[in-house]
């Protein structure tokens, strides 16, 4: 059909105006992927996340997904690949890859983390000298508090294991328990969580220095605008009674404290991880 100029063009222009707000919502409904490094099984940790990043979602009016690996090393690689946007990770204050534009905004309210070595209560190891020449499993290569720190102190007293990576922490202590390994590395929370979700008792043979929690880091890529919007989202959650109850069913899930919540943090919360690396191994880093 055959239209008149000005019906032509006026035709045109509500195309324009359809197809800039189509474009414009398309942009506004950009959907962000949030990769928590692997500290549980695969689906313990979306069953941990899942509820969170929806009512974060929800809350900010930015959307968020989550995207984990298979194992902690794999999660990690999405986000050294520029493949995520946000993050709860304690991988990223290497020197080298403190140069990638990722921000702290915030982190959960738990006590500081140690780096530990444990054995089953029962177990006749009672020194680390006693684990020489054997093999000691861990969650992954990329595990700072859970790999690195410990497997740092074990060279350091000329204490050679083997190190088997199981993937995750969850993993790393069914290969202990299972006698398959003869200790594992550790992270003190999720020690503790272990052992309030599946019953076990550790013995603790070694203990490092304190180190913050796990923290939530963005990437620079992200408008400051929604950045701003999630880390609200995060550290007001608590304050609201949904907020709350979601967070106290989901730590119950993994064996957290009940009061597990997220509040503000910034960079400086994290000088251990940046002491440590200063004297580190190069191997380690």
């Amino acid at each position: 059909m055959h239209l008149p100029p000005m019906r032509f063009l006026a035709v045109w222009s509500l195309w324009l105006l359809l197809a800039a707000g189509v474009g414009q919502a398309a942009a506004q409904q950009a959907v962000y992927r949030f990769s928590p490094v692997n500290q549980h099984s695969i689906s313990l940790t979306a069953a941990y996340w899942n509820p969170i990043i929806a009512y974060v979602s929800e809350k900010s009016a930015v959307n968020l997904s989550l995207k984990i690996g298979r194992t902690s090393a794999d999660t990690t690689s999405f986000v050294l690949a520029n493949e995520v946007e946000f993050v709860f990770s304690n991988h990223l204050f290497s020197p080298q890859r403190e140069q990638l534009g990722w921000k702290v905004f915030g982190r959960r309210d738990t006590p500081a983390l140690q780096g530990q070595i444990v054995v089953p209560s029962d177990s006749p190891v009672t020194s680390l000298a006693q684990l020489n020449g054997q093999e000691v499993a861990f969650a992954g290569p990329e595990a700072i508090i859970i790999y690195k720190v410990p497997y740092a102190y074990l060279m350091s007293q000329n204490i050679t294991v083997r190190p088997v990576f199981a993937g995750n922490q969850d993993a790393a202590f069914a290969q202990l328990f299972s006698g398959k390994v003869a200790a594992a590395g550790g992270n003190s929370q999720l020690v503790d969580a272990y052992a309030r979700r599946e019953g076990k008792k550790f013995r603790v043979l070694w203990s490092s220095e304190p180190f913050q929690e796990l923290a939530l880091m963005v990437s620079d890529k992200v408008p400051e605008k929604d950045a701003r919007a999630v880390a609200s989202a995060f550290i007001d959650m608590a304050k609201d009674p949904r907020g709350r109850e979601i967070l106290r069913q989901v730590s119950k899930e993994v064996g957290l404290l009940a009061d597990a919540y997220f509040i503000a943090a910034s960079g400086a919360d994290y000088a251990a991880y940046r002491r440590f690396f200063r004297s580190a191994p190069a191997a380690l880093h």
